[in-house]
């Protein structure tokens, strides 16, 4: 099967400029293709990790991947997938961004081999004003550009001329990109198709040539938002930031209605491998073999085996009741300082069960405390504690320092103590 028909298959075609033209061009080995990622903020998250699968399925295949950081573009703000105007990032923080993007995108694509790293800035910085009015914006109507979805969505609401010129500003990178290294194809998500389409006329204006583009779908939650910073769900790829723990446990928890379609996308397993675990599901969807291979190919994507090893152990001992086994470096992936419920009042006697349950807010009432503890709905360093008139003492603190209470199956509290 050819890359452009795993592609479809996979669904990751969604908009095409010319299925014949980026078909024979996807055969051709060696050819190039760009893709862009915007540094507004210090590390890229899931909603750009398919940018990224999906250039390496192409380099794979033998095409050499253009990875760009839109140092200029970052500065001016993309409308598109947005219905309020951009914060705008200063200078200095945009270019700090594209530094560590540059840095982190490395951990994926080899820039000392054949892929290239380019930042829009370099052929911006110096483009005047009046220059770029006469070369770029000559060459599109206002009709052309209201036309676009990022514009058009937008225009009750108000857009500024900064956002309405986006376009012209992504046009500019296809066109230079192309100039430069003979580049004839762009990829994105479909919320970057008017972007791309800009980029194609304005070659196709200015050198008469013709190039083109594809998109995916937009990648969704269960409730149908876009997965990306923004949008207040963020999984990062920066471990510093979201640590592999929770990155292993954002995939293992997709739904059975999302993980084939996410299996398809995000992994590189073949078609046949994903149809088993499809299979999987309706058999035994108890066992979610699906879910763990899922995360298990994306974590170790993303991350490395060694990561992804240690978070399916993490999350194996959590939730099998072997808190104990976990190493301190353990827990701080799980909870962080920031998540912890602080117990300043916990003294060298100790501290009652019941008035801890509470004090570590994870019930509200002593009476509920009493009858679940009584129930065995209660654990602490996962053992169960049903009498009501237990201590908890210095001795049961793991490293001196934590508690992790436990209601249930899966509510839990991280306790910091002193």
């Amino acid at each position: 099967m050819n890359i452009f028909e795993d592609l479809k298959n996979r669904g990751l075609v969604y908009q095409v400029s010319n299925e014949e033209k980026v078909k024979e061009y996807l055969s051709n080995k060696g050819a190039s293709f760009y893709c862009g990622f915007d540094p507004s903020g210090e590390s890229l998250q899931v909603g750009n990790l398919l940018v990224i699968i999906t250039a390496k399925r192409l380099e794979r295949a033998g095409l050499k991947p253009i990875v760009l950081v839109g140092g200029a573009t970052g500065l001016v703000g993309d409308p598109s997938g947005k219905m309020t105007e951009r914060e705008l990032k200063s200078e200095k923080e945009v270019e700090q961004n594209g530094e560590l993007l540059k840095k982190q995108l490395g951990n994926f694509f080899d820039f000392n081999a054949e892929a290239i790293f380019v930042n829009n800035y370099e052929w911006f910085k110096n483009y005047s004003f009046l220059h770029f009015i006469r070369d770029i914006g000559k060459k599109f109507t206002i009709s052309e550009m209201i036309a676009k979805d990022a514009v058009k969505n937008r225009l009750e609401k108000g857009i500024s001329f900064a956002e309405f010129s986006y376009s012209l500003i992504q046009a500019t990178d296809f066109l230079k990109i192309n100039e430069k290294y003979n580049c004839e194809l762009q990829i994105g998500g479909s919320d970057q198709w008017g972007n791309i389409t800009a980029g194609i006329e304005l070659v196709r204006k200015t050198s008469q040539k013709e190039v083109c583009g594809f998109t995916w779908p937009l990648v969704t939650d269960a409730s149908g938002k876009k997965i990306g910073k923004s949008e207040g769900n963020a999984v990062w790829l920066d471990a510093k930031m979201t640590s592999p723990y929770h990155f292993y446990q954002f995939w293992v928890n997709t739904g059975d209605t999302e993980v084939v379609k996410f299996l398809k996308y995000y992994t590189f397993l073949s078609l046949e491998e994903i149809k088993s675990l499809e299979n999987s599901i309706a058999v035994a969807p108890e066992k979610r073999e699906a879910q763990k291979a899922l995360a298990k190919e994306v974590t170790t994507f993303t991350h490395n085996e060694s990561a992804f090893k240690n978070a399916e152990k993490i999350s194996d001992n959590l939730f099998g009741g072997k808190i104990k086994d976990l190493s301190e470096s353990d827990l701080k992936q799980i909870f962080t300082d920031s998540s912890a419920v602080k117990l300043e009042n916990f003294s060298s006697g100790g501290m009652n069960i019941v008035d801890l349950v509470i004090a570590s807010k994870i019930i509200d009432s002593k009476r509920q405390a009493r009858e679940d503890i009584q129930n065995n709905a209660i654990e602490i360093n996962g053992e169960k504690i049903s009498d009501i008139n237990y201590l908890i003492a210095k001795k049961d603190l793991l490293f001196g320092n934590y508690l992790v209470a436990k209601r249930g199956k899966r509510d839990y509290k991280f306790v910091l103590v002193g």
